[in-house]
């Protein structure tokens, strides 16, 4: 069984490029992003932590930590910022895991349990699933998931908007539309009556019987 929403994420402790960490006391009270790459040294992952490294500002003033993870070892990882910056411009000063061993791939079922015990001569093709990402809350449950196909590079822009509905929904008893984005109308969800969401939010527009809409509440 893989990991689902709510699951409490699986706790660990690893290698990285900031050195060893136990990831339920690394994430502290706040949020956190774990992202993984199938291999260092490949062009698609190359641009994906620049980008993230570019947002890096952004996730932490929404009170995130972003962490990134493959099966290639520390050493590998120190090797490659280099390139990376060079691409993007962005240089990752956030902290990198070695999974050498492949435990918190599988841990977190972005391998097979067939995979093996190592890293050792494993191909990006091997560790094709190992293009994930995990949202993880205060509480260290499982916010968000989301996995993607080896030729195809993430939108970090698109986690960031959904750090943002999940916090603000993590407070408010609403929901947000299709394509929001912050600062715009959100959804009252279905357990808030109308005489409640008047207490709540002041006037709200009824577009279907099941569907209210209101201005975003404050934080």
């Amino acid at each position: 069984m893989g990991l689902r929403i709510n699951d409490i994420a699986p706790d660990f402790t690893a290698e990285t490029t900031q050195g060893t960490i136990h990831f339920h006391d690394w994430i502290g009270d706040g949020y956190a992003v774990l992202f993984s790459h199938p291999k260092n040294f490949t062009p698609v992952c190359t641009t994906e932590l620049g980008a993230m490294a570019g947002l890096a500002d952004e996730f932490a003033r929404r009170n995130a930590k972003i962490i990134g993870i493959s099966v290639d070892p520390v050493e590998s990882h120190v090797k490659w910022k280099e390139d990376i910056r060079a691409a993007t411009g962005h240089a990752v000063d956030y902290p990198l895991i070695g999974d050498k061993d492949l435990k918190v791939a599988k841990l977190y079922d972005m391998l097979p349990a067939e995979a093996g015990d190592s890293s050792e001569g494993r191909t990006p093709a091997d560790n094709a699933t190992v293009r994930s990402v995990f949202i993880i809350g205060p509480d260290k449950r499982v916010k968000l998931t989301l996995t993607y196909p080896m030729t195809t590079g993430r939108n970090f822009d698109e986690i960031l908007r959904a750090l943002d509905s999940i916090q603000l929904t993590a407070k408010h008893q609403v929901a947000t539309p299709a394509d929001w984005k912050q600062g715009e109308d959100v959804i009252i969800t279905g357990a808030v009556s109308d005489e409640d969401a008047i207490k709540r939010f002041g006037a709200f527009d009824r577009i279907l019987p099941y569907l209210r809409k209101t201005r975003q509440p404050h934080a």
